[in-house]
C-alpha cells in the first residue's frame, strides 16, 4: 500500500539507534528487507499486522512509530524576542499568565553547557514579527525618576507595543502539554537560580523551571510585560537605602507584587588569583591602569560601578575598559581568567568558582519579584514551597558569598 503523504513514521532513528541494519529488523520482524526500506522511505503504508511486528521487534508501541502529521497538535504563542523573517525556530513553552509565551532557543538562549531540548518549532514566522517587540536598553545610563544607572527608554512604561499579544506565532508541539502546563519560568542572573531548580525536582519530579538569563531591569521588564513568573533582582537605591523595591514599584507600573528575599550576596571586584596588582578600591583600577570589562545598562553589577566612581570622584571614562561589554557574571570571570582584563565587578561566589581574587565593595539583597495573581498558580506553589528545604539552602551555602539566613522571607508587598 503507498504511503499517506501525511503519514510520519521516525522507524530508521529507532532502528539505527538499537544497532540493527533494515535486514536484522526484517528478520526479527518477519518481513522483507525491501518492506522495511520502503516504509523508512514513505513509499510504503504498512498493515496493521506489519505495524505491529515492527513495533514488537523494536519494542516500542505502534504510536511510537507511527503518526499523522496533523496529529501534533499547536498552540498560538507569543515571541518574546524578534527573529529574522520566515525563520524556522525551535523554542521552549511556558504558560504565564493565561497565554503561551515562546522563548526562542537561538544563539547562546539555546544552550546551558548542553543543548536546550525544544518544546516546539513555530510554524511560520511573519515579517510583520520583526516590529513592534519591546524596545531594547540602550544609550548611556542617566537618571531616571531618581534612580540612576537605568538607561532612558523610548516607552518606559511599557505601553502596547511592549505587550504581550501582538507577536504571535502558531507552534507546532514537540513534547507533552501536561509539562509545559506545569512549568515556572523565571529571569535572572544569579547561578542561586539554577541550583533552587534543580534541588527542587527532588520533590516535584513533574515540576519544570525555565530560566532566563537577565539582569535586574531586563527580568523586572519581562515580568511587567507577561513573559515570566518571577523576575530575580538586586538593585540598590542610595537615596532612600532600599534595595530592589522602589525599582520593582516604577517597573511594573501598578501592577500588585510580592517581594521574597533569596540572600545577601557579596559583590565586588574580581581580580587576577591573589590581587597582583594590589587593587583595593575602584580609584585603584585607574591609579594603577588596570583595564576593566563592565556590564551592560540595566545591570545591577553596572550600577554599582558607577555608583562607587561618582562616590570616589573618578569620570567613568578615566577607567579603561568602561565601554567594554559583556552581558553576564561568567563573561565577566572568563574575562578575567583569560587575561584580557585585570578586573570587573561580579559576586564572591563567582569568584570562588572561577578560583579568582575578589575585592569586596557592597552586599546586597537578591529578592524574587512575583506578580500576585501568579501565587495561586500550583507550579509557582510548589518552587516557592522549597525555599525552606534543607537540600535547596545547603546548595546555597557551599555555593559561598550568600547569606540565607532570611531565605523565603517577604519582604515587601507593593
Amino acid at each position: 500500500m503507498k504511503q499517506d503523504g501525511s503519514l510520519c513514521n521516525n522507524l530508521k532513528s529507532i532502528r539505527t539507534r538499537l544497532g540493527m541494519s533494515q535486514q536484522d529488523l526484517a528478520n526479527i520482524a518477519g518481513v522483507t528487507r525491501q518492506t522495511i526500506s520502503g516504509v523508512e522511505s514513505g513509499q510504503y503504508a504498512p498493515s496493521v499486522a506489519v505495524s505491529l511486528r515492527l513495533a514488537k521487534a523494536l519494542g516500542c508501541q505502534v504510536e511510537n512509530l507511527f503518526w499523522f502529521e496533523e496529529d501534533l497538535p499547536e498552540v498560538e504563542a507569543v515571541l518574546t524576542k524578534p527573529v529574522k523573517s520566515g525563520q524556522q525556530l525551535r523554542v521552549s513553552l511556558a504558560r504565564v499568565g493565561g497565554q503561551w509565551i515562546a522563548y526562542p532557543l537561538v544563539g547562546n538562549d539555546a544552550f546551558r553547557i548542553e543543548m536546550i531540548p525544544a518544546d516546539g518549532e513555530t510554524v511560520a514566522v511573519s515579517p510583520a514579527l520583526r516590529e513592534g517587540f519591546p524596545p531594547q536598553v540602550t544609550g548611556e545610563p542617566v537618571r531616571v525618576d531618581g534612580f540612576p544607572g537605568i538607561s532612558k527608554l523610548s516607552n518606559p512604561k511599557g505601553e502596547a507595543q511592549s505587550k504581550t499579544g501582538t507577536n504571535k506565532v502558531q507552534v507546532r508541539l514537540l513534547d507533552d502539554t501536561d509539562k509545559l502546563h506545569n512549568t515556572v519560568v523565571i529571569a535572572g542572573c544569579t547561578p542561586v537560580i539554577s541550583l533552587w531548580a534543580k534541588a527542587t525536582e527532588r520533590w516535584h519530579p513533574q515540576l519544570r523551571v525555565h530560566y532566563n538569563f537577565a539582569n535586574s531591569m531586563a527580568a523586572l521588564r519581562s515580568l511587567e510585560r507577561g513573559e515570566v513568573h518571577i523576575a530575580g533582582m538586586h538593585l540598590y537605591d542610595p537615596q532612600t537605602g532600599e534595595y530592589n523595591i522602589p525599582f520593582a514599584r516604577e517597573a511594573l507600573g501598578g501592577k500588585n507584587a510580592v517581594l521574597i528575599t533569596i540572600g545577601v550576596w557579596e559583590e565586588g571586584l574580581l581580580v587576577a588569583p591573589g590581587n597582583p596588582m594590589g587593587i583595593k578600591t575602584v580609584s585603584d583600577l585607574v591609579d594603577l591602569g588596570a583595564t576593566i570589562v563592565n556590564r551592560e545598562s540595566g545591570s545591577g553589577s553596572r550600577m554599582l560601578l558607577e555608583r562607587k566612581l561618582q562616590e570616589e570622584q573618578v569620570p567613568f571614562h578615566t577607567l579603561k575598559g568602561f565601554d567594554h561589554i559583556v552581558h553576564s557574571h561568567k563573561d565577566v570571570a572568563l574575562s578575567i581568567v583569560s587575561g584580557i582584563v585585570d578586573a570587573g565587578v561580579s559576586t564572591a561566589s563567582i569568584a570562588t568558582a572561577f578560583g579568582l581574587g575578589f575585592v569586596p565593595l557592597h552586599r546586597a539583597r537578591y529578592d524574587l519579584v512575583i506578580l500576585k495573581e501568579y501565587l495561586e498558580e500550583a507550579p509557582v506553589q510548589q518552587l516557592l514551597s522549597t525555599l525552606g528545604h534543607r537540600l535547596v539552602q545547603s546548595q546555597l551555602e557551599v555555593l559561598g558569598g550568600y547569606d540565607i539566613s532570611k531565605i523565603g522571607e517577604v519582604v515587601a508587598n507593593i
